[in-house]
């Protein structure tokens, strides 16, 4: 077992070069508890990758809430660590916390776990931003109520994710006021949504299980745009990116693995 506080590199594993913090001795923790709906799963039963980023919104939400927090918090960067997803029906627990700062973001780690072993481990990048929809600088209640966890250890909200190559596959990805949520952009959800529309229609995780996935976002995508959904088989999976005239408005790059043992 790891001491409180270690860290794991998933690189270490051939999986994407994010640190996965555990979580602290003190400080606060947000838990919850929620089944796998109807809704939620892909035709065989697995929890998708979207309902498990709409899991980690909540959780999030519910913390801030929770402790009062006005303002908005958009995300920048997601990286996921997956083992078995959950099935539908299945009860999960979520814990999270926050596990580290820069200038005007926070890192949020949770995890996802059934029965008390892990399943999923995330690590997000989120920014602040003021009523005029800008970045603003983190305040003193900020570090009143997460100072503790994250113990000083610093974060940068840069993105990594290439652009797509001239030769990825391109197709039209219609947007939906469905999709839109209450800062009146496409949710970030629907991003994954469109990585596991391209791992089905390719057939790239038939036989495989996806291990580990990070997404960025770049910029908002709006109702009306005319947006594009780029793909390109990697040695190790799928990178996809959502365009909007030849912009990157979102770039994900999973990776795909052999399934565990029936």
């Amino acid at each position: 077992m790891r001491p409180p506080g270690a860290t794991v590199r998933a690189c270490d594993h051939g999986e994407v070069d994010t640190e996965f913090v555990e979580c602290p001795p003190g400080g606060r923790r947000v838990v919850r508890t929620r089944p796998v709906r109807l809704a939620d799963v892909t035709p065989t039963g697995r929890l998708r990758l979207d309902a498990l980023v709409r899991y980690l919104q909540d959780i999030a939400a519910d913390d801030v809430d929770d402790a009062g927090i006005e303002g908005a918090w958009v995300v920048r960067r997601t990286a996921l660590r997956v083992g078995d997803l959950p099935t539908f029906r299945e009860v999960v627990e979520l814990e999270t916390f926050c596990s580290g700062t820069g200038g005007r973001v926070a890192e949020r780690r949770t995890s996802v776990r059934l029965d008390g072993e892990v399943r999923v481990e995330a690590s997000a990048i989120w920014v602040h931003i003021d009523d005029e929809g800008r970045p603003a600088a983190l305040k003193d209640w900020f570090w009143d109520l997460y100072g503790t966890a994250a113990n000083g250890r610093r974060v940068s909200g840069r993105l990594r994710l290439p652009p797509p190559p001239p030769d990825a596959s391109r197709r039209p990805w219609p947007t939906r006021h469905t999709d839109l949520d209450v800062l009146g952009h496409v949710n970030n959800a629907i991003a994954w949504a469109a990585l596991e529309d391209e791992l089905a229609r390719t057939q790239l995780n038939g036989d495989d299980r996806i291990v580990a996935a990070e997404m960025e976002y770049r910029a908002p995508i709006d109702v009306g745009d005319a947006c594009e959904l780029r793909a390109m088989p990697t040695s190790d999976g799928l990178a996809c990116w959502l365009v909007v005239d030849d912009e990157v408005r979102t770039a994900v790059r999973a990776v795909l693995g052999s399934r565990s043992p029936a």
